[in-house]
């Protein structure tokens, strides 16, 4: 069954609509919703390797393809059919984009489209139950295959994100340790030349003064 659905701007991974009923008999439901949060920051970062991906987590497999930017994400039981989780998904991002597409690029603030909750429930409903008339049909519809589509586990795509992110502040780090070291043999270099030239610069500034005293005496 689907138990939880997300939709978040890939760009900076702001929430833009979610299913607002979703969760409730879900064990520990907002555990799985952080989750999905660093899932969305993972890929705003740029750590995506696809556009449809599984991600399994526990007993549940978090479902997602990336359209136009946006991130259209499910959590379903493992058991749960793939091919019709896809689906749901495609549902929802083609009536997204229908509804809100000129105005996902400038939303501002999270969940700036959570009236979309109405779709998600109405759409989920159909899901459900994978025994339906309808839902068998959609199973056994070769047009949409899934078989082609990466299954992870969550610790490993969470996990390359944070080395990821901790190479980068390692490089970030060693850039700035390199500029200060730049600077201070700068200065290492500007004060060894003062004192080789100064006692120089001192002797002809007495010479140039005597010379110009003895000019003015005579």
């Amino acid at each position: 069954m689907v138990k939880l659905t997300m939709i978040a701007r890939v760009t900076d991974g702001l929430p833009l609509a979610e299913g607002l009923d979703d969760g409730r008999d879900v064990k520990d439901a907002e555990f799985y919703k952080q989750q999905v949060k660093a899932l969305f920051k993972n890929l705003s970062r740029g750590h995506n390797e696809a556009s449809r991906m599984s991600v399994e987590t526990g007993p549940y497999v978090f479902n997602y393809i990336i359209e136009g930017r946006v991130c259209y994400l499910t959590m379903c039981d493992r058991a749960y059919p793939k091919k019709l989780a896809f689906q749901y998904l495609e549902d929802l991002r083609n009536e997204f984009e229908r509804v809100n597409g000129s105005q996902i690029e400038t939303a501002a603030r999270p969940y700036a489209f959570i009236k979309f909750d109405t779709f998600i429930q109405k759409t989920k409903k159909l899901y459900q139950d994978t025994h339906t008339q309808r839902n068998i049909a959609k199973l056994n519809d070769e047009l949409y295959e899934v078989h082609q589509i990466m299954t992870r586990n969550v610790q490993e795509v969470l996990g390359v994100g944070e080395q990821l992110d901790q190479v980068s502040q390692m490089s970030s780090r060693l850039s700035s340790e390199s500029r200060i070291y730049a600077d201070k043999a700068k200065d290492l270099n500007r004060q060894a030349l003062i004192r080789k030239w100064a006692p120089v610069a001192i002797v002809l500034g007495v010479v140039f003064v005597l010379f110009w005293l003895k000019n003015k005496i005579w």
